[in-house]
């Protein structure tokens, strides 16, 4: 339970209750019947399901194979483990895959030369292994074997398999490998620095292609909670709040007790947006899906306007709207179709600054709130500390959310110190604190 709290799972008393009265049902003698117990009764979502697996694999890990072969690290003893395992994606044996898996980390991913250095690496044993170089093997046996000829089964759909069973495979060898460091380093450890989390605890500079896709896939669960509350904020709000003098005066009738306390009311009005994005390099997906989070949350504002720079600024507003229905493709998008380079590629947040502030000045207002999204490394140019200045001037609060951590602010070509001492610049480095930040920062 605590792995699993510490990767964000929302687990309480009754969740765990829960988990106790279903493991009593199961019993503990059939293990994926635990797995299944504990997942029907401890998670939240389908996007939690793979951290799940993965922390119980490390807990609950398979026995490992008796009698289980012994290699010498030698070419014919690969070949021969490679042979048996396309007789196991063959016939996708998965009881046979688990036993290759222990072998094969056991055999191939052992690292260090002594008893207290040694470790375990699924890296190192895949490389060996190259289990996805079998995958025509594969494909020319299950043809060969027989009731296995259909004609309306495709070979895109028979390859789809195969790869389904080799991505199964090296996940098994992951396991196998984490299994065998927890055992020295200790599970908790493991399941805390060795596990990945869910989409939206990785880091936005370190997710890759696949991460970044799954992270626009919770663009509108995200939004649709958010909008929900800053919906609860503004009804709070427009209730009021009390007017302390003229309570005071009120309850001068009642004998100074305030039993009808006065309400300072305002006038309900939703604020303007503005976000001004850096897309370049590793924080440009940082910036275009907190982008599609805002598109998708443009009713809670009476106006949302989109900038994005390299160095150079154009308003991409437009595109964001046209980008809603293929998220995948808007960042490549915007880099085709707005102005956002001038005379080389690299990011100047001192001339986009500036050119933003002269350009684009009747954006800014006494209700305009700005997000500044990037993380302020100017490649050793001017940062223009009065463009920004001037930027905060005109507006009614500018937050500047950086995606690296603090310790990194201000070493190398970073002038976020710089900045952060004219406008509120905070650390936002997942989609977890993104979602946190916006329901906090963003007024109603």
């Amino acid at each position: 339970m605590g792995a699993l709290r510490a990767h964000g799972f929302g687990i309480g008393t009754g969740e765990t209750v829960d988990a106790g009265h279903a493991l009593a049902a199961v019993g503990f003698t059939d293990r994926e019947r635990v797995r299944e117990a504990l997942a029907a009764t401890l998670l939240h979502g389908e996007t939690q399901r793979p951290v799940f697996d993965r922390v119980f694999d490390l807990y609950f890990p398979l026995g490992h194979a008796q009698g289980a072969e012994t290699y010498e690290n030698t070419a014919g003893d690969l070949a021969a483990l490679r042979d048996r395992l396309a007789e196991a994606l063959t016939a996708g044996d998965g009881a046979a895959l688990d036993r290759l898996a222990a072998e094969a980390v056991g055999g191939f991913g052992g690292y260090g030369s002594g008893p207290e250095s040694d470790g375990w690496s699924s890296y190192q044993t895949l490389s060996r292994l190259r289990p996805e170089t079998l995958l025509a093997r594969v494909r020319q046996r299950l043809r060969a074997a027989p009731g296995e000829e259909d004609p309306e089964f495709t070979d895109r759909l028979l390859d789809d398999e195969i790869r389904r069973r080799i991505e199964a495979f090296r996940e098994r060898v992951r396991a196998e490998a984490r299994h065998r460091v927890a055992e020295r380093q200790g599970r908790d450890l493991v399941a805390r620095r060795a596990v990945a989390g869910t989409a939206d605890t990785v880091d936005f500079l370190l997710a890759g292609r696949a991460q970044l896709d799954e992270l626009r896939r919770t663009v509108r669960p995200l939004a649709r909670k958010l909008a929900t509350r800053l919906a609860a904020r503004r009804r709070r709000a427009a209730r009021g709040e009390i007017d302390l003098r003229r309570t005071l005066r009120r309850s001068l009738s009642t004998g100074g007790v305030p039993v009808r306390p006065v309400l300072r009311r305002r006038p309900p009005r939703r604020p303007e947006l503005v976000l001004l994005c850096d897309v370049s390099g590793s924080v440009a997906g940082f910036a275009q899906f907190t982008m599609l989070l805002v598109q998708a949350l443009h009713d809670q504002f009476s106006r949302v306007r989109v900038f994005a720079f390299v160095n150079r600024v154009d308003e991409v507003t437009g595109l964001i709207a046209r980008g809603a229905a293929d998220p995948a493709g808007l960042g490549d998008r915007i880099l085709a179709e707005a102005e956002l380079t001038g005379w080389h590629g690299q990011s100047d947040y001192g001339t986009a600054l500036g050119e933003f502030a002269d350009r684009y000045a009747e954006a800014l207002g006494p209700r305009t709130v700005v997000f500044v999204l990037g993380d302020a490394r100017t490649n050793g140019s001017d940062p223009n500390l009065a463009a920004l200045k001037r930027i905060a001037d005109r507006s009614r609060r500018v937050h500047w959310l950086n995606p690296e951590q603090p310790s990194l602010w201000g070493t190398g070509d970073s002038v976020a110190p710089a900045y952060a001492g004219l406008v509120e610049m905070r650390p936002c480095r997942n989609a977890r604190q993104l979602g946190a930040l916006i329901g906090r920062l963003l007024p109603v």
